[in-house]
C-alpha cells in the first residue's frame, strides 16, 4: 500500500466510523509499531510514525530514524498489524461513544425497541444500542420489537471494547425532562422545577416556583385545558401528576404536598431534632392526606425530606396525648389540651 492510498483509507475510516481522523492514525501507528517489533524481534523502543499530510511511514528506535515499506512485513506481522489495528479502532470508537453519552447522563433519549436479552430490553439509539433492565421499566408498561420509545439516560461505562449504556423510565428525571419539552417557560428558567418525587406507574408529586410574579407555575405546567400535563401523563400511560407550589416556608410546603387534602398551617408541628411533623386534620380529609395506601403522605415526605404523621385531632390527644402524658411528656405549645379548651 503507497502512501496515497493509506491516507485515502484513513478518510474513508474516517467518514464511516465517525472516528477522529487523528484517532485513526494513531490506531494505525500502535498496530504498526507491534507489528514491525513481531517482524524484526526488538523491544518497546521503537516507535512508528505516519506523516499526516505525505502518508509516509517512518520507524524511529535507538540507532535512529528510516522509512519502512508495509510490504515488507510478511503475511505474520502483517496479520498482527491488521488484529492489532481493528481492535484499537473499536477501542476509538468505544471512546467516542463513551464521551458522547457521558455527558447525556440524565438526558432524555429517543430509540426503539429492538430486542428482549434476558429480562433486559435492548434500545436502539441510532449509532448504538442501549439497555433498559427490568427495574428501571415502569411495572405494567410492556413493548415488542419496533415500538418507539423515550428514557432517561440513567449510567454508561466502558465494557472491554463496548459501551454499555443503561437507560430508564421510572427515575424522576423522566418527568422533569418531559416537563421542560412541553413548557417552554422552564426551558427558558421562568418556571424552575424544584423537586420531583414519584412512584413509578402510579404518582410523581412535582413542586415549581416562577420567577416571574405575573407568571404562574401551576398553571404553566398544566397549559390551556391540562394539554401541556396531559401530554407528560400519556407518554407516562396514564401515571397520576399532582403539581404544587413550592415554599421555603416547611410548614407551607408540607400543606402543598398533602394535597387534594385540606390542611391548615396552624395544624402542622415540626420536629426540627427528628425532622418529622405531626399533622392534624379533619376526619373526612384524612384519608384524602393519606392516599391510597399511604402513597399521598409518602410522597409528601419524601417532597419535603421529613417524616410527616398524619392523624386526627381525637387520634393525638385521645392516644398519643395519654400516651405522651403516662410518660411525663408535653403536649405542643401551639395545640391546646381537651381540658383548656372546655376552660374556653
Amino acid at each position: 500500500m503507497n502512501p496515497e492510498e493509506l491516507l485515502r483509507l484513513i478518510d474513508m475510516l474516517q467518514s464511516q466510523k465517525d472516528v477522529s481522523k487523528e484517532a485513526i492514525f494513531l490506531a494505525l501507528e500502535d498496530a504498526l509499531a507491534q507489528g514491525v517489533r513481531k517482524r524484526l524481534g526488538v523491544g518497546e523502543e521503537l516507535v512508528v510514525h505516519i506523516d499526516r499530510k505525505s502518508g509516509e511511514v517512518t520507524v524511529e528506535d535507538e540507532e535512529g530514524e528510516y522509512e519502512i515499506e508495509l510490504g515488507e512485513l510478511g503475511r505474520i506481522a502483517a496479520q498482527a498489524v491488521k488484529q492489532g489495528f481493528v481492535q484499537r479502532l473499536r477501542e476509538a470508537e468505544r471512546d467516542v461513544l463513551y464521551e458522547e453519552y457521558e455527558n447525556r447522563v440524565g438526558t432524555l433519549v429517543n430509540g426503539q425497541v429492538q430486542r428482549y436479552e434476558g429480562q433486559d430490553l435492548v434500545v436502539n439509539l441510532g449509532r448504538t444500542e442501549a439497555h433498559l433492565s427490568r427495574e428501571d421499566r415502569v411495572r405494567g408498561e410492556t413493548y415488542a420489537p419496533g415500538d418507539r420509545i423515550r428514557a432517561i439516560v440513567v449510567e454508561v461505562r466502558k465494557d472491554g471494547s463496548r459501551v454499555r449504556i443503561q437507560l430508564s423510565r421510572t427515575h424522576p428525571d423522566l418527568v422533569r425532562r418531559l416537563f421542560e419539552l412541553e413548557v417552554p417557560e422552564i426551558a427558558d428558567n421562568i418556571i424552575e422545577i424544584k423537586r420531583v418525587v414519584r412512584e413509578p406507574g402510579y404518582r410523581t408529586k412535582m413542586a415549581v416556583t416562577s420567577t416571574d410574579p405575573k407568571i404562574d407555575s401551576i398553571g404553566a405546567c398544566v397549559g390551556v385545558r391540562g394539554s401541556r400535563i396531559k401530554a407528560v401523563i400519556d407518554e407516562l400511560r396514564g401515571e397520576r401528576i399532582d403539581i404544587i407550589r413550592w415554599s421555603d416556608s416547611l410548614e407551607t410546603l408540607i400543606m402543598n404536598g398533602l394535597k387534594p387534602a385540606t390542611i391548615h398551617l396552624d395544624n402542622i408541628y415540626p420536629d426540627e431534632a427528628r425532622r418529622a411533623a405531626v399533622v392534624l386534620v379533619d376526619e373526612d380529609q384524612q384519608s384524602l392526606a393519606i392516599g391510597k395506601r399511604g402513597q399521598n403522605v409518602r410522597l409528601a415526605s419524601k417532597l419535603c425530606g421529613w417524616e410527616i404523621d398524619i392523624k386526627t385531632r381525637e387520634e393525638y390527644f385521645g392516644t398519643e396525648g395519654a400516651s405522651a402524658g403516662q410518660a411525663g411528656e408535653e403536649f405542643p405549645e401551639e395545640v391546646a389540651t381537651p381540658a383548656e379548651e372546655e376552660q374556653a
